[in-house]
C-alpha cells in the first residue's frame, strides 16, 4: 500500500546528500510494482526555432535548456487527457521503491522528491495512479498521451514549464529502463509513470509501466 507524501518543499540542497548519482530508488527493479493498482502492495544541435530567432530570444531559448534553480512542482496538466492535478512529494516507500500517493488523494500526482524537479537539469520523475477501487485514477488515460502533446507542470516559484512528449511506452517492471528514467545532468525532462498492462494481483498487481517521456518545450514566466 502506498503511504502518505511528505508535505515540506524539497530543495535541491535538501535533497543533495541523499541523491546517488542517478537519483535511482534502491530497489530500481521493484520501482512502481503493485503501488498503482486498485488496492495493491514506479549535446544539441541548433534547430530551426534558433536559427529564425534573434539574438535575445536565441540567448533566452539557450537558457532555458540549460535550466532552472530548483522549485517544486504544484500542479500538473494534460489538457489532451483531461488532467488537471495537484502535485505533492513522494520518497522512497519502504522496499525502496518511488512511494506514490495514497488511494484515499488518487486523483493527485507524486513528484519524485530525490530527483531534479520540473525545469531543473535532468529528468524530473512525476508518478500517479491508474486506477482505486472506486475507478480510474489521476493517470488512467497517460497511454493516451501521443508526440507532441504538451503538458504543462506549475512549480512554486510560479513559473510553468512546458513539456513536449516524445513517446509513450510500455515496460515490463522487472525490465525498467533506469538510464532513461533517472539522471540529474542534461537538458530538462519528464517522466510521467503509472502502472498497465495486464492485471495479475498480488504485490504485482499490473504487469507493467507505462511512461511518457517528455522534453522542454518552453518556460513561461509568472
Amino acid at each position: 500500500m502506498a503511504t502518505s507524501p511528505a508535505s515540506a518543499p524539497v530543495t535541491r540542497r535538501d535533497r543533495a546528500p541523499a541523491r546517488s548519482p542517478w537519483s535511482v530508488p534502491l530497489a530500481v527493479l521493484l520501482v512502481l510494482v503493485g503501488v498503482f493498482a486498485t488496492g495493491a502492495g514506479l549535446g544539441r544541435t541548433v534547430g530551426p526555432l534558433d536559427w529564425a530567432a534573434g539574438p535575445a530570444q536565441s540567448q533566452r531559448a539557450a537558457e532555458q535548456r540549460a535550466g532552472l534553480s530548483a522549485s517544486r512542482p504544484v500542479r500538473l496538466a494534460a489538457p489532451t487527457i483531461k488532467v488537471s492535478a495537484a502535485v505533492n512529494p513522494v520518497g522512497q516507500a519502504p522496499d525502496g521503491s518511488i512511494d506514490v500517493p495514497p488511494l484515499s488523494r488518487h486523483h493527485e500526482t507524486g513528484w519524485y522528491d530525490r530527483g531534479p524537479t520540473p525545469g531543473e537539469p535532468g529528468r524530473a520523475v512525476i508518478v500517479g495512479h491508474v486506477d482505486s477501487r472506486s475507478g480510474p485514477s489521476v493517470f488512467h488515460d497517460l497511454h493516451r498521451l501521443k508526440a507532441g502533446d504538451r503538458i504543462e507542470v506549475t512549480r512554486d516559484d510560479r513559473k510553468v514549464v512546458v513539456f513536449t512528449v516524445e513517446s509513450v511506452e510500455h515496460f515490463d517492471k522487472s525490465n525498467l529502463p533506469a538510464d532513461r528514467v533517472y539522471g540529474d545532468e542534461g537538458t530538462p525532462a519528464l517522466r510521467l509513470i503509472t502502472c498497465g498492462g495486464e492485471w495479475v494481483g498480488g504485490r504485482t498487481g499490473y504487469a507493467d509501466n507505462v511512461i511518457a517521456f517528455a522534453t522542454l518545450a518552453e518556460i513561461r514566466e509568472p
